[in-house]
């Protein structure tokens, strides 16, 4: 992710000015630190922590034995460095799931609803630890299919975590819940917006576009050299 594009990258699209990132920029740093508080608060999940373990050692399988970076050169982004609607598009992302969930969730310390915490903090920690990777696949050698692996797996796991939020963000409605009436209303608003956005990057861009251009880019190039 360039410096000063959005806060995070929804498909690490691009790389930082001038060539290959460093390990821990400003980016990862942050998402770092999100990922060890939410770890350290034992609101996360085995299953999520395994998940990004395996993701990392499952990255680095395939990007030494399926898809080898086809030179030391940094590949160029698939959609160019100067797309405004991409930029505008990965800064919504930035809002609507990673800057409003860890909103309301300092906010449900404030209310006491811990479980309004709990269920936005599997969706934030995943989307946290997408940003960490995608942060690694431009520090490295990898290449473009590798750096679409990341946001296509880590987006379709956090559908489940999206659900998961929105069922208990509804559930509160039949049962007692800690909050104002307006925290409820947010929190099950952030939650079917999170649906929404993440529904339509996976199965609206990633898949249909971003994947079939990225091997298309990949494979044109490894026939020229």
């Amino acid at each position: 992710m360039s410096a000063g594009a959005a806060p995070i990258a929804l498909t690490n699209e691009k790389p930082s000015i001038g060539g290959r990132q460093g390990f821990f920029n400003f980016n990862q740093l942050n998402s770092l630190a999100l990922m060890v508080v939410l770890a350290a608060s034992g609101m996360v999940a085995f299953q999520d922590f395994a998940f990004v373990l395996l993701s990392f050692f499952y990255m680095l399988f395939i990007s030494k034995v399926a898809f080898p970076a086809l030179s030391s050169a940094p590949e160029p982004p698939v959609f160019g460095n100067n797309s405004r609607l991409l930029t505008v598009y990965v800064s919504v992302g930035a809002v609507v799931g990673l800057l409003l969930p860890v909103a309301y969730m300092v906010h449900g310390v404030l209310e006491g609803d811990k479980e309004g915490i709990k269920a936005a903090a599997p969706h934030v920690f995943l989307l946290a630890s997408q940003v960490f990777m995608e942060g690694v696949t431009f520090s490295g050698e990898f290449s473009l299919p590798i750096r679409v692996f990341v946001p296509v797996v880590y987006n379709s796991m956090r559908m489940y975590a999206i659900l998961e939020w929105l069922k208990n963000e509804i559930a509160k409605v039949n049962k007692e819940h800690h909050g104002s009436i307006r925290r409820l209303q947010v929190g099950r608003g952030l939650a079917i917006a999170n649906m929404v956005f993440w529904s339509f990057n996976l199965f609206g861009f990633l898949l249909p576009f971003y994947l079939p251009k990225a091997f298309k880019k990949y494979y044109a190039a490894g026939k020229e050299s």
